[in-house]
């Protein structure tokens, strides 16, 4: 099980996953690959998709989006048409933006309520998710403590 998985389990109320794509520049087929794994998103099936490309980063070419397509079960017709859609390109290159607006230079990176994590060990989440977490009640209580205040 992945940390983020760890993460999600232990935190399943409390933690949200928000994917953003930043195709290094280094690999010429990153961003068609993030396409890809958007086109898969589209049949449900983006983290399947996603995980086997980053399991093959360092052989990816083409023909294997097809490979992985088949074995998904995607419709390939579909997954074609989803390939070539520019709206999927826009956004990855909109999410690149983001990421570059943010100080992302390498991936994974990892934020934590705006905050870039150092520690990814499950360690590092937990303190980190923990402190926002003591963060959130605190402003709480201090909201509670206005609203009894007023009356």
């Amino acid at each position: 099980m992945s940390t983020l998985e760890q993460v999600l389990e232990q935190y399943p109320d409390d933690v949200k996953v928000v994917f953003k794509n930043f195709p290094l520049r280094k690999h010429k087929i990153a961003k068609k690959a993030a396409v890809a794994a958007l086109a898969a998103g589209r049949q449900g099936k983006f983290w399947e998709f996603h995980d086997r490309l980053f399991d093959m980063y360092n052989n990816l070419d083409e023909s294997l989006f097809t490979i992985i397509a088949a074995e998904l079960m995607l419709n390939a017709e579909q997954f074609a048409k989803d390939m070539a859609d520019p709206l999927l390109r826009k956004h990855v290159t909109r999410d690149f933006a983001d990421g570059r607006k943010i100080g992302v230079r390498g991936t994974p990176t990892v934020f934590i309520n705006g905050r870039k994590l150092k520690n990814r060990s499950i360690e590092g989440f937990q303190k980190a998710i923990e402190k926002e977490l003591k963060k959130s009640g605190e402003k709480k209580r201090e909201v509670k403590k206005l609203d009894t205040n007023s009356n």
